[in-house]
């Protein structure tokens, strides 16, 4: 008897909510609203310089890596500024001495690359440039990350690393 009793006030309950629902709702009166409709709203120009439209990821995926070329001369200026970059973006793997045993990269197999040694040096800028961007083996696709004046800045400053004695590996 009293299950029967509240099934009935359930029912009722719901039956009145629907009703209180379809009343009080004025569709038309939504359709006429001075409401913001975003899905009418023109997107704005996107700026030249935040999307790149020509010479992005995909012309640096086609190009041949020895064909790109340092725009940036090997000054005292750049080999500072790629030095600020190297501590921003790469000492964490490569280390503060650029052996290769940077604080993340002690958890590597095999570790990082040592950027003094000869078969780093021996590359072409753009070669190293590709590798920095678009990733190599075990390092990670920085294009996002590291913007195209700071790499070339950065390998100007592993250049002016090359006289140094690299590191012995154990």
């Amino acid at each position: 008897m009293k299950t029967n009793l509240l099934i009935r006030l359930s029912y009722a309950c719901a039956g009145l909510f629907f009703l209180v629902n379809l009343c009080a709702c004025n569709y038309q009166g939504m359709e006429d609203q001075a409401s913001v409709r975003t899905w009418k709203k023109q997107m704005p120009e996107m700026d030249e310089r935040t999307v790149p439209t020509q010479d992005g990821f995909q012309s640096l995926l086609s190009a041949d890596p020895k064909s790109l070329v340092n725009p940036l001369a090997p000054t005292s200026g750049s080999i500072e500024h790629g030095k600020q970059a190297y501590g921003y973006f790469c000492v964490h793997c490569h280390g503060p001495n650029a052996d290769g045993l940077g604080t993340v990269g002690q958890s590597f197999s095999p570790l990082p690359a040592d950027l003094r040694s000869s078969p780093v040096q021996s590359q072409s800028d753009g070669e190293l440039y590709g590798k920095i961007r678009l990733g190599y083996k075990r390092h990670p696709r920085l294009f996002t990350t590291i913007g195209e004046s700071d790499t070339w800045a950065v390998i100007d400053y592993m250049r002016s690393l090359k006289s140094r004695e690299p590191a012995v590996r154990r």
